[in-house]
């Protein structure tokens, strides 16, 4: 899954997006964990369960675990699931694959007593403070939480980061001469009716991030997000902007033969589309980086409450951040595995170097950017 090109040879000023949501722990469905009395529904930790053996047993008690808008080349999610499945005979049933972040918002509220409801989301920064808003969310701080820094996490276990990345500009070098490696690239003529996001920046979280990545490039900041606006305008005047949402279909077909998206995400479609004769090239954009990380959040609503809580556990286990790492995302808890010798070295290795400080824009700044861009990303540039 490395891509056959990443460059990230200068310096680097990165931003991220902490991605939260907040809830609450009434309300729910679901059955009792076992040597507990406390329901499934409102456990906040395994101990509630009376341990990690009771919560896989209540789990497997329950035998289904509902997720949305997780797509298999997405961060390695192929694996995660599979592997979730076989290791707890788990039942995974998977909604929507190439949905947004709000399709799985809509899906918890419009779905709620219903059996095919979401019991998990990974959603982007401000989905999921819509989720919390909404009162759509349970708390739950999984067993390995003090590895996960302060600064990725509400102190309550009402979210939590997972995995992250940079996004990046993917090409296919098959049909494009020479592969954009920075935003300002994308102006030129050659790239007519071929740059597209992943999704709308107003529904979806990569395309948000796209749109902040390009303003960094534009002489924007963590406070003026405006930038990156005014930039798509321009590739949208220059007959550059493809308004085809980026899927792995989109990109084998030969519909998004440009697509900016997260680096693993590209990088994840490297060997499949090697096997159909495709080169496709990955560059993190050398004049705006930005990085970010998304994080997971349990549905108030889980019809398969232990099911939901057990999948946390797992993905924030050494087993399930290392399939992070071998996606080449960044899982939340590297720095705690480096240091206590659980990483995984050659998947470790395999990531790009970036170099550079992360900076995360506070709540007022997110809240901004999202109030700019939906404002004005539709009436600019869809409209």
């Amino acid at each position: 899954m490395r891509p056959s090109t990443i460059r990230t040879t200068v310096a680097v000023v990165t931003a991220g997006l902490i991605l939260t949501a907040c809830g609450s722990d009434d309300g729910g469905s679901g059955g009792s964990g076992s040597g507990s009395d406390t329901e499934a529904a409102t456990a906040t930790s395994a101990e509630d369960f009376g341990g990690m053996d009771a919560l896989i047993e209540a789990a497997q008690a329950e035998g289904t675990l509902n997720v949305i808008a997780l797509p298999p080349s997405w961060a390695n999610y192929e694996e995660m699931l599979s592997t979730f499945s076989e290791k707890y005979d788990i039942e995974i049933n998977s909604a929507n694959p190439d949905g947004s972040s709000q399709d799985e918002v809509n899906a918890v509220e419009s779905q709620k007593g219903q059996d095919r409801a979401p019991d998990v989301l990974d959603l982007g920064t401000s989905f999921a403070k819509q989720a919390a808003a909404q009162d759509l969310l349970a708390p739950y701080q999984v067993e390995t939480w003090d590895d996960i820094p302060d600064n990725q996490k509400d102190a309550d276990g009402r979210w939590y980061n997972d995995y992250g990345g940079f996004i990046s500009i993917g090409c296919n070098a098959s049909v494009v001469a020479e592969c954009p490696t920075a935003f300002a690239d994308l102006l030129d003529p050659q790239y007519a009716g071929q740059v597209s996001l992943n999704g709308n920046p107003t529904q979806a979280a990569a395309a948000f991030s796209g749109v902040w990545a390009a303003s960094l490039a534009n002489d924007g900041s963590l406070d003026d997000i405006g930038p990156g606006i005014d930039f798509f305008v321009q590739v949208k005047e220059a007959g550059n902007f493809n308004p085809v949402e980026v899927t792995p279909a989109t990109v084998q077909n030969g519909e998004t033969p440009i697509a900016i998206d997260w680096d693993y995400v590209n990088a994840g479609l490297t060997s499949t589309l090697a096997e159909d004769g495709v080169e496709w090239e990955v560059n993190v954009p050398s004049d705006g980086v930005f990085g970010s990380f998304y994080s997971q959040a349990i549905s108030k609503f889980a019809p398969h409450p232990a099911a939901a809580r057990l999948w946390q556990e797992f993905l924030y286990s050494d087993e399930g951040q290392n399939i992070w790492l071998k996606g080449l995302s960044r899982p939340v808890r590297l720095d705690a595995m480096t240091e206590a010798g659980t990483v995984d070295e050659e998947a470790l290795a395999a990531l790009p170097e970036v170099s550079g400080d992360v900076e995360f824009p506070d709540d007022e700044q997110q809240t901004a950017a999202q109030a700019v861009v939906a404002e004005r990303w539709n009436a600019e540039i869809s409209g």
